[in-house]
């Protein structure tokens, strides 16, 4: 049997991230072969991985940044919000982000196979690294790159939403920082769905007349006024519907004697120069993932009984 030092034990661990005692039986079982121990490491890490793929990952972080002029939004998922926070996984959701920058994959598949950001490896050898550290699921989830105009990132708590918003704009990026933030720090908050009415698809807009109508006609309040009326009535909740659903009709947070559309207005002319939001990306950390309800006392039940 090789003789394994305590030394070789943590220059195995600093080389894979993998646990103490990992590394220690990885050693054993390779007679001491660095290199063979580093591979029965990464071996069963996958095999592990691949057990735990199907594991619900509704836990992570939503990122927004800024690189080279490139904007980037991107949704990673673990099992723990313990793991979300720890500087490998962070780490890891930044390295990711530089990589969307750099290359401009066409969706998470070719992300994947993109060089990362270490020579010789690729995103998806990087994220099995990370799996070999942390040991939980995790998926790169989605992703948008924003180029051709300016992009002002907004990340709310460290990672429960992420927030870019689309500004074309004459002015400079810094010029136009602080009213990108004040835009995306609305969006945070308040999640809206279009950015103007125009972008409300017209069917849309015509079933919540339809209902909206039947609902007045019911209304006893409304008893004896003519479809005339009934339709202005209509009007008026349609108009109010876009002041909650669409981003630059809403009142401005921080004013609401204007709205989001008056505000950026506002910021431009003092500028004197044109400014307009075009766009937004709003990403919340595992929206729509079915998170698993586990009942704690039975796991743990089970976990004694063996």
């Amino acid at each position: 049997m090789a003789n394994i030092t305590a030394a070789a034990v943590n220059e195995l661990r600093q080389a894979t991230g993998c646990g103490l005692m990992d590394c220690k039986k990885a050693l054993v079982q390779c007679e001491g072969d660095f290199e063979a121990a580093v591979t029965y490491l990464r071996e069963k890490g996958l095999a592990s991985a691949a057990k735990k793929a199907t594991r619900v990952a509704a836990e992570g972080v939503a990122y927004a940044t800024v690189i080279d002029g490139v904007g980037v939004i991107v949704e990673v998922n673990c099992e723990s919000d313990f793991v979300a926070s720890s500087p490998v996984f962070t780490a890891f959701v930044e390295g990711v982000a530089a990589v969307i920058a750099k290359n401009a994959p066409a969706d998470v598949e070719a992300l994947m196979a993109c060089p990362w950001i270490e020579e010789g490896k690729t995103v998806d050898d990087a994220k099995n690294d990370v799996f070999l550290t942390l040991r939980e699921n995790m998926q790169i989830r989605r992703f948008e790159r924003v180029t051709g105009c300016i992009a002002v990132p907004y990340v709310h708590m460290k990672g429960k939403v992420a927030v870019l918003v689309k500004i074309d704009t004459a002015a400079a990026e810094a010029e136009v920082t602080a009213m990108g933030k004040d835009v995306a720090m609305q969006i945070c908050a308040l999640n809206p769905q279009f950015l103007d009415e125009c972008d409300v698809d017209a069917a849309y807009i015509e079933k919540e007349k339809e209902i909206r109508l039947a609902t007045a006609k019911q209304d006893p309040k409304n008893a004896n006024k003519p479809e005339q009326i009934l339709g202005k009535i209509v009007d008026g909740q349609i108009a109010k519907m876009f002041k909650e659903i669409c981003l630059l009709k809403m009142p401005f947070v921080k004013d609401d004697k204007m709205s989001v559309e008056q505000y950026v207005a506002a910021c431009a002319k003092e500028l004197g120069k044109d400014a307009k939001v075009v766009g937004f990306v709003r990403y919340e950390k595992g929206e729509g993932i079915e998170k698993r309800q586990d009942d704690l006392a039975a796991e743990v039940a089970k976990m004694v009984k063996g």
